[in-house]
């Protein structure tokens, strides 16, 4: 395996801890617990981001990580061995993890986006057997060189927990592993990011936000902070020059404190840092100046998510709520993890079921529209997809995403096809394919948190799956 730099050296260390002494649980739990928001939020240590694609550590498979297997938190009380805690980071570390991901709610504190009291509109599924078996037997190679996979395979290697396909709106495969099944939520980590931005963009859209203004007009709060004199529009598309580091080698590195600030657990005996992500805010510094370049950094989410609360009188959680989850025949509530003040973890920290992130994606890839309603306006639509500073995102050095750029907190590859997506760590996404038709959604628990170490064997995949429906539909009369 390459040598692993601080940053990913810190975040195998929290992804290891089980059979390891007491004293070197505790001093690395406690810290990932600090870590769990950025975890969780898929700030997702910019280094993994940009290194090359990063080989798995040598842990258990796929198959022999499912939670069911280990028997995590089973029993009335669970036996000791099976207990997992937030307290201690433990819930969150390989292959825990695998278990915890369907039951964040079950360890913090949380705020549900109610889908309503109407019926769930079921989505329509093909019943010919043959495209779910074509899909699982396609074949591709790995963007790094390694030998051909079959797509059902790539599942099982990125450790997939569940994954749905929808082509022209019906569902064409769908398939759930380990803890994750059909009626449960599941974290979809910085996939929270790509929610918090549509919201912004139809915001933007109905006139309700201007993106021209500073931000410090709409949250006079963070006025003498960093975020006061960038416009909403480069909070949106992550061009602000913030002073903020996610260095977890570096114990003064900023990281620390938001992670503390927004840690939902009482706070160690004389703590005297800020309290909840918004407090965090109102002390983050410049460095740099705004607009010039792109830089993947989890506390812009929540200062958007400030900014949607100030000017709707509503959380983002009563907002996605209000204007999607009531409104598109979703199948469950979702939830969000808060911090101690009841704020909702904008950055990262949706829960919802595989089927209705599916619907979403179904709804952005026509352009808003769902069954005859305009449920988002179509210019915020085309806002997302025609992405944003090519040049700006180059600056950020991610080496398996040349010529993608970053548009509302959504990732657009700029490719033949137009496919966008939403990305989290530990392998969550939504991509959506316009010239394939296509909406695919993948929650994962992968072991290795940044998508550099699963995106070569992943994205060629979509682009597999994309290349056998338009062939499909190009052979119907």
């Amino acid at each position: 395996m390459s040598e692993l730099n601080s940053n990913q050296r810190a975040v195998q260390n929290c992804l290891s801890l089980r059979g390891t002494s007491i004293g070197i649980k505790r001093r690395f739990g406690l810290a990932c617990l600090s870590m769990m928001p950025l975890l969780l939020a898929s700030t997702a240590v910019q280094a993994i981001a940009t290194a090359p694609a990063i080989e798995t550590p040598a842990l258990l498979s796929a198959k022999d990580s499912d939670p069911n297997t280990l028997g995590w938190m089973q029993g009335f009380p669970p036996p000791p061995d099976k207990r997992l805690k937030a307290a201690d980071g433990s819930f969150f570390t390989f292959p825990a993890l695998r278990y915890s991901v369907v039951h964040m709610r079950q360890f913090l504190p949380t705020v549900g986006v109610p889908h309503g009291i109407k019926e769930s509109q079921p989505l329509p599924k093909t019943t010919d057997k043959m495209v779910s078996n074509a899909i699982s037997q396609l074949e591709f190679t790995p963007t790094d060189g390694s030998k051909p996979m079959r797509f059902v395979d790539s599942l099982w290697h990125n450790y997939t927990d569940g994954i749905v396909i929808l082509h022209k709106g019906q569902i064409v495969y769908e398939d759930y592993f380990a803890a994750l099944t059909a009626d449960k939520q599941h974290a979809a980590m910085s996939v929270t990011k790509s929610f918090t931005g549509t919201l912004a963009a139809i915001l933007v859209a109905e006139g309700v936000l201007d993106e021209s203004k500073k931000v410090a007009e709409y949250v006079p709060e963070l006025s003498d902070s960093a975020f006061g004199d960038a416009t909403v529009r480069q909070v949106m598309d992550m061009t602000t020059g913030l002073k903020y580091s996610e260095d977890y080698a570096d114990p003064k590195a900023e990281i620390w404190a938001y992670s503390a600030a927004g840690n939902p657990l009482p706070k160690a005996e004389g703590y005297s840092g800020p309290v909840g992500y918004f407090e965090y805010l109102k002390q983050v510094k410049k460095q740099g100046e705004h607009g010039e370049a792109f830089g993947y950094k989890t506390i812009n989410s929540d200062a958007l998510g400030w900014i949607i609360a100030k000017v709707t009188n509503k959380s983002v959680a009563e907002l996605l709520s209000e204007k999607i989850w009531q409104r598109i025949g979703m199948e469950q509530d979702a939830y969000y993890q808060v911090d101690e003040l009841g704020i909702p973890f904008a950055g990262g920290g949706l829960s919802a079921g595989l089927r209705d992130m599916a619907r979403f994606g179904e709804l952005v890839r026509n352009q808003g529209l769902w069954q005859g309603e305009q449920i988002i306006p179509a210019a915020a639509i085309k806002d997302i997809q025609q992405g944003g500073d090519v040049n700006a995102f180059a600056k950020a050095g991610y080496r398996q995403l040349k010529g993608w750029s970053y548009r509302d907190m959504w990732w657009v590859t700029h490719n033949k096809n137009g496919a966008f997506a939403a990305r989290g760590v530990h392998g969550q996404t939504i991509y959506i394919d316009p010239a394939a038709e296509m909406v695919l959604v993948r929650f994962a628990s992968h072991p290795v948190a940044g998508n550099g170490a699963n995106d070569a064997t992943s994205l060629p995949a979509y682009q597999a799956v994309a290349d056998y429906l338009m062939k499909q539909s190009a052979a119907q009369p």
